[in-house]
């Protein structure tokens, strides 16, 4: 996520919570928005994002690395609370017939709606997209 905007740049999915997943999510942000000078990455203290491959990803980016103190959620508040409008919004009303479907719909959800029609009082009623192109 973007804090700036609150729009979601980079994403992934899988049936493990391995450091591949966030990698994938990185590199796709970084390929939708590459980093500018400046750039902080801030996640939690997650054992992917603590390995060697995600932190040489982003060291080799030259990308400022921050992380949320040890178990405190509020740090990371922003990513927390899309989580939970991901899952109040969309993931809890459906039944997905195969991760494929639910995977698509995820995708749906974020690029379509998220961050294309969905307001936020954070940014001025704006949505991400128009946060984003108000920064361009």
């Amino acid at each position: 996520m973007d804090l700036y905007s609150r729009k979601i740049i980079g994403f992934s999915t899988s049936s493990r919570m391995t450091t591949a997943l966030p990698l994938m999510a990185l590199k796709r942000a970084m390929k939708s928005q590459p980093p500018k000078q400046g750039l902080i990455h801030h996640s939690d203290q997650g054992s992917q994002y603590r390995s060697e491959e995600y932190i040489q990803c982003l060291e080799k980016a030259n990308i400022r690395i921050s992380m949320s103190r040890k178990g405190n959620c509020y740090d990371n508040a922003c990513i927390e609370a899309f989580h939970s409008i991901l899952k109040r919004e969309l993931i809890y009303r459906e039944t997905y017939e195969t991760r494929e479907t639910a995977e698509a719909r995820i995708f749906e959800y974020i690029v379509c709606f998220y961050n294309a029609k969905r307001i936020h009082s954070a940014i001025g009623y704006l949505t991400p997209n128009e946060m984003d192109n108000k920064a361009s």
